[in-house]
């Protein structure tokens, strides 16, 4: 029996983790690894609260499992500082050099390998795609984790790009809630504004609180994967999570067959999809230009 931990930022009820779950099981069962029979899998979940991400990394590493998978930049630097042997198949995590968890790309070195959301390209990506589905939008809140280093790397390529465009750029931090929703509204005080939203635990597991807000302000607002837009969300630009789920299955299956994870290198995300809510393009008094709805691979009547 081989032991298979998962450790991840989401909340334990939220129903996108049991379909990123089933996918990661799903594909470790294709490569003859059947939970209860030759394998167990350990999970802990966070909702993002800090005091868990340290409390429960060092639970999972006393397990002593074989391999663990982390979902998040946010937790792979916690889980690393619990153990540097344990190997680590990551997933949703931008900046993987950037944020010290590996060496490169190509050759990780260390315990952690895996698969990487974004090239920092993609940021200047939302700030043109926000402005071609909003027009007016002169003024754009940036709403990320001001610890991330990713976050970061991601506003200085919205900044660059945005005096070219029109556009002033402010940033809107992610400690809690309240922090959110005070810095939504102040920005909100003023008119032409529209937010991007970061990839980043806070925003992924409370989603209805950031689509909400959007929403009460009447905010056109971009997001970093299509299940915003499926929960209301205008519009999205993002990477396939699912896929990756699904491809970390594969290099845990690798590393419990004898490789090491400094060994094999981070992939990026091979599928980038758009997505447009029209019902909520229509709320907000929105005319999706017919060469974006053109471009766009999901679209919600």
């Amino acid at each position: 029996m081989r032991r298979v931990g998962v450790f991840v930022y989401f909340k334990e009820e939220d129903l996108l983790l049991k379909s990123y779950v089933a996918a990661f099981q799903k594909q470790l069962a294709v490569l003859g690894w059947s939970v209860g029979n030759n394998v167990q899998i350990d999970y802990r979940w966070t909702g993002g609260n800090p005091d868990l991400i340290r409390k429960y990394a060092a639970e999972l590493i006393a397990l002593k499992p074989d391999v663990i998978l982390v979902a998040g930049g946010s937790h792979v630097g916690p889980a690393q500082q619990v153990t540097r042997t344990v190997p680590i198949v990551f997933v949703e995590v931008a900046d993987a050099v950037g944020g010290g968890f590996i060496e490169s790309l190509s050759h990780p070195g260390g315990n952690a390998t895996g698969f990487t959301n974004y090239e920092y390209d993609i940021s200047g990506k939302w700030l043109e795609l926000l402005k071609q589905i909003a027009p007016r939008v002169t003024r754009t809140a940036f709403v990320r984790d001001a610890t991330n280093p990713s976050g970061a790397a991601q506003f200085g390529v919205i900044q660059g790009l945005a005096r070219s465009l029109g556009v002033e750029v402010s940033p809107v931090g992610t400690r809690d809630a309240g922090e959110v929703e005070r810095g939504v509204r102040e920005f909100a005080s003023k008119p032409n504004g529209g937010l991007i939203i970061a990839p980043n635990s806070f925003a992924l597991t409370n989603r209805e609180l950031i689509i909400g807000l959007a929403d009460r302000y009447k905010l056109p607002t971009i997001y970093p994967f299509v299940y915003f837009v499926s929960g209301g969300g205008l519009i999205a630009f993002g990477p396939d999570t699912v896929d990756q789920y699904r491809r970390a299955a594969g290099y845990v299956d690798r590393i419990l067959k004898g490789e090491k994870p400094a060994d094999l290198p981070v992939e990026l995300s091979t599928k980038v999809t758009l997505a447009i809510n029209l019902r909520t393009a229509r709320a907000l008094g929105l005319e999706v230009p017919p060469t974006l709805l053109a471009r766009a691979d999901e679209v919600i009547e």
